[in-house]
């Protein structure tokens, strides 16, 4: 298996193992949350962890790119703005020193653009490391509220930006660009594809659908894509589900990804798509200012009472139960195609 432990080992394993509990722990490890919140004096630090892994074409400028943007985007979604990180960098003995000082550069100048200032981290080469991966990088940030994936509210529209497998084809684009141009592919789909990498965030999209008000919860739709972060909205809110398949946005570029390896674009990774539950009588005008500033939005469904179950509403009508997929494809897909080429 490649990618994160299923739910029933984080359940049994990892959530009984916490350490020392304290009453400042405003929001704990919990399934379908990626952000942890501590309560200080009036205020609450929102903070989250993740680990980094760049493709094998993947530019220095890239990674730190992403570096900064995946570990900003969990804080973002809980309201609260990033304003600080560390990270650890652990790099194979061979790397070259300009490799290096070009990846410590782009996550600098990255976090400047986010207002995030780096205060202490690691860096070092290891045997064990075959290619220079972040080990961690941990974000942070401060404000008098916040929310969580589990603050959704019965009557919510449901509102996704950019489109679906966000993540997934900027990936395979960037990876496996040679394959889907053989594969008859045009180069125009695939330069839209591979655009979708530096998509990979949801910083500006929490902060603009915050300022606009009304939203309730956030959610970024990381493994599992947004079958998954749809669903952990309404298992951290004891709420039910309507989604309109119809309304769900895949851009022609993705689908041409997508339908090339047989995959299903709502099911796999797709970091960079916002999921936002927030009161109707918002939502347009949330979704209007995401557009204002280059961001596409829609709504695709609503949130509804936990014993109206969780449901895809297909084209023709018919219902089908919303479950989040067992295991995401993307990784093992990328890596049988990264193997068959030889990359791998």
């Amino acid at each position: 298996m490649i990618g994160k432990v299923n739910d029933n080992f984080f359940t049994k394993a990892i959530l009984s193992h916490t350490g020392k509990e304290s009453a400042a722990v405003a929001v704990g490890p919990m399934m379908g949350v990626d952000a942890g919140v501590v309560k200080i004096g009036e205020q609450y630090m929102a903070i989250a962890e993740d680990p980094i892994f760049p493709g094998p074409t993947t530019s220095p400028e890239d990674f730190g790119w992403i570096t900064v943007h995946i570990g900003a985007s969990d804080v973002a979604v809980t309201g609260i703005k990033p304003q600080m990180m560390t990270y650890s960098l652990l790099l194979p003995p061979a790397t070259g020193e300009d490799y290096i000082g070009r990846l410590v550069k782009s996550i600098s100048s990255n976090a400047c653009e986010l207002g995030i200032s780096i205060v202490g981290g690691h860096t070092g080469f290891y045997d064990a490391v075959k290619l220079p991966i972040i080990g961690g990088i941990t974000v942070w940030g401060m404000g008098r509220s916040f929310i969580t994936p589990g603050d959704a509210k019965t009557g919510d529209l449901l509102i996704i930006t950019k489109g679906a497998a966000i993540e997934a084809a900027g990936i395979l684009a960037q990876e496996l660009g040679d394959v889907l141009l053989t594969a008859g592919i045009s180069e125009e789909l695939l330069d839209r594809a591979k655009r979708r990498f530096r998509e990979i965030s949801v910083v500006r999209d929490a902060e603009i659908a915050m300022a606009a008000g009304g939203v309730h919860a956030m959610h970024d739709a990381t493994e599992g894509g947004l079958a998954r972060g749809l669903w952990e909205i309404a298992e951290a809110s004891g709420a039910g589900l309507r989604v309109e398949r119809r309304l769900v946005p895949v851009p022609e570029d993705i689908q041409a990804v997508c339908k090339h390896f047989q995959l299903d674009p709502l099911q796999i990774i797709s970091e960079g798509t916002l999921v936002a539950s927030c009161e109707p009588s918002r939502a347009e005008m949330i979704i209007e200012s995401l557009r204002e500033k280059g961001i596409p939005a829609a709504v695709i469904g609503e949130v509804t009472p936990l014993s109206e179950g969780r449901c895809w509403v297909n084209p023709d009508g018919g219902r089908e139960e919303l479950v989040p997929p067992p295991v995401d494809l993307f990784w093992e897909t990328l890596a049988g195609a990264l193997s068959a080429k030889g990359t791998v």
